[in-house]
This record gives C-alpha cells, sequence and structure tokens, in this order.
C-alpha cells in the first residue's frame, strides 16, 4: 500500500493544521461581505456582537491569521484556557515547524448553542472540521479542541516531534 498517496498525504496535512489551529470553525456569502472586522470592533474598545454573524467574523478572522502566517495573532484569539495551554511563544513555534501556510480557511456553516457558544464549520482543501467560538471578556474567541490541548501540553518540541513522526508536520 502507498502511504504516500496524493490525497493521504494532504489529507494527513490538513489534519495536522486543522489540529495545530485546535479550531479548532461557518458561513454563507454574507461572511465574505461582512466587515473584518467585529474582532476588530472589539480590538478597537467596543465588544463584539453576541450573535451568530459576530462569532462567523471572528472565526474567520482566526483562520485567516493562521492560513496567512500569523499564529501570534491567531493565538491572541484563542480563549483563556487554551491561551493557559500553551505559550504565545511555544504556539508560533510549533506551527511555524509544522502548519501549511497559504491555504484558506473557509467557513462553511455555523450555529448557536446557547447564547454564549458557537460552533462553526470550516474547510480547508478537501477536510471540513466543527470548531467551537466562546464569548468570553466580551469577545469570541476560539476554544482549542482537547486533541490540540493534548498535544499543547508536550510543549513546542515535543509537539513537533510527535507530528513529524505521525507524518502530519507539514514542513518535515
Amino acid at each position: 500500500m502507498n502511504h504516500n498517496h496524493p490525497f493521504r498525504r494532504a489529507g494527513a496535512l490538513v489534519l495536522a493544521a486543522v489540529a495545530a489551529l485546535a479550531f479548532t470553525s461557518a458561513c454563507s456569502d454574507d461572511a465574505e461581505n461582512a466587515p473584518a472586522g467585529n474582532a476588530a470592533a472589539a480590538a478597537a474598545g467596543g465588544p463584539e456582537p453576541k450573535t451568530i454573524e459576530g462569532a462567523k467574523a471572528a472565526a474567520q478572522t482566526v483562520f485567516d491569521r493562521f492560513s496567512g502566517g500569523d499564529f501570534g495573532g491567531a493565538w491572541e484569539m484563542y480563549t483563556a484556557a487554551g491561551k493557559a495551554a500553551i505559550s504565545k511563544a511555544e504556539y508560533v513555534k510549533l506551527n511555524e515547524a509544522c502548519s501549511r501556510k497559504g491555504l484558506a480557511i473557509q467557513l462553511t456553516s455555523a450555529r448557536m448553542e446557547g447564547t454564549d457558544k458557537a460552533v462553526v464549520i470550516a474547510k480547508q482543501l478537501v477536510a471540513a472540521q466543527s470548531y467551537t467560538m466562546v464569548y468570553e471578556q466580551q469577545g469570541w474567541k476560539l476554544e482549542p479542541a482537547k486533541e490540540g490541548l493534548a498535544l499543547y501540553a508536550k510543549g513546542a518540541d515535543k509537539a513537533i516531534a510527535a507530528q513529524k513522526k505521525a507524518g502530519t508536520c507539514a514542513n518535515a
């Protein structure tokens, strides 16, 4: 069996990026027309809207930062629990070593789950995954998945080694 089949390799890379992202992600055509920023509005001093549109705009901002290689900016939009799991420097180191930059992550759908949580679906290449956005500190934040938190608990060096061993480090 050929383990380097292009689709298998691409799938593994996508899953690695998604796991590292842990976003851990929903949109309709209106997301393309949304201002870059409900997340930017919050940064400017006002709270983000506690709506599905606000969650979608924030999620897309996280994914744009991640796929554009702004890993520090993506980390800034993590929940407090996500930030506690890995330092900004370690998160950047891990993702610079193993994440594939330049592949757009597109939101495909979203739904509210209560008033402070949204589940968004994002797609990169052929893989789709759900992510959770949590409203905390007057803004929508990405909640890393359990798999991402487990990876982060290893620290950047061990996480990089584990991803290389598993064949999911995009730059290995």
